[in-house]
């Protein structure tokens, strides 16, 4: 049973603190989080210890591997520190703010022999692997077109978006992170902003984005996100190939269909939002950590990953706002 640390207290850290309860493999053992309340409630939950200094959880003996749930800014820092303790970590994205910070964490990081895995969560999805693998295995063909659509059921508030490091840092960042999982190497980046909802280009961030991605075989990838969706948490791929495509449906809590005489075919909203529908992605994830911490294997998604969805991000970012195409 691999004994785990949790940096950070915050929504994140909780989904993960649960994925751990519920798996026989792990153990939640300690709670890092400066803000007194929320990490003791998080630690009494679970029935841990509460630490304020996160160096406490990277200094622990107990403590054999880390997931890391701090504010973007300390990913860094914390993952650094996690690769000098010579202890595992699993870091929620994006593992920094700028490429540029990532750039100096690869370098920094080669000091070290450390397994450190970044939370693309989707790659576990069930539907996406599925997906994924039966594309791999040539049953459509060569991939020709990916497209991706996420959308959010709501926005969050214009204070968390002016901090966030904005939509394709935030939100786009899972699917910058599939689209490269199917094509490989992006090639040039093309993006459209739109400035639809005032109080987000208050912030001066997008409220939707269309992307398409191309690698250097022209297979292309359209990543198509909105931050608010009436009809709930908007989550779709479909893989097209010459020889077929597979296509993965927003999920619902039950498959039941109504018929009636003010509606046919009627069926239930989509699951509300990420905590719902990628529950069994963040098993799937906890399980694919727990695997390299126990074989020493080193995990994937890497921090070569990481650091592809960032630079990907910036140049949707300048595509955006320049109108032009960016070749990577």
């Amino acid at each position: 049973m691999v004994k785990i640390g949790i940096v950070g207290a915050g929504r994140i850290a909780q989904v993960h603190a649960k994925s751990i309860a519920n798996n026989p493999r792990a153990q939640l053992v300690a709670i890092a989080d400066p803000v007194q309340e929320a990490g003791e409630a998080l630690a009494n939950q679970y029935g841990v210890r509460w630490l304020a200094d996160a160096d406490d959880i990277f200094n622990d003996p107990e403590v054999e591997a880390i997931i890391i749930c701090s504010p973007t800014p300390l990913h860094v820092p914390h993952i650094l520190a996690a690769a000098k303790a010579g202890k595992p970590a699993l870091a929620e994205k994006p593992i920094a703010m700028d490429a540029a910070a990532v750039d100096q964490l690869v370098k920094d990081l080669e000091a070290y022999d450390y397994n450190i895995m970044v939370g693309f969560n989707r790659r576990f999805d069930p539907n996406f692997s599925e997906i994924h693998q039966r594309v791999e295995a040539g049953e459509i063909g060569d991939l020709e077109q990916l497209t991706i659509i996420s959308r959010d059921p709501e926005a969050p508030s214009p204070e968390y978006i002016a901090v966030s490091g904005g939509i394709f840092k935030d939100m786009t960042i899972h699917d910058f992170d599939t689209a490269a999982f199917f094509l490989g190497d992006i090639a040039t980046v093309t993006a459209v902003g739109q400035h639809l909802d005032p109080e987000i280009a208050k912030t001066g961030d997008y409220d939707a984005v269309v992307i398409v991605l191309t690698n250097k075989d022209g297979k292309v990838a359209t990543i198509i996100n909105n931050r608010h969706d009436a009809s709930g948490y908007d989550q779709r791929i479909e893989a097209f190939g010459r020889e077929g495509s597979f296509i993965a449906e927003n999920q619902r809590d039950t498959t039941v269909r109504a018929y009636t005489a003010t509606a046919t075919d009627a069926q239930g909203p989509f699951q509300h939002f990420f905590l719902e529908r990628y529950a069994a992605a963040f098993a799937r994830e906890l399980d694919a950590f727990l695997q390299a911490v126990e074989s020493g294997e080193k995990a994937s998604p890497s921090i070569a990953d990481g650091s592809r969805a960032i630079h990907l991000a910036e140049a949707a970012e300048e595509s955006a706002r320049t109108g032009k195409t960016v070749q990577l």
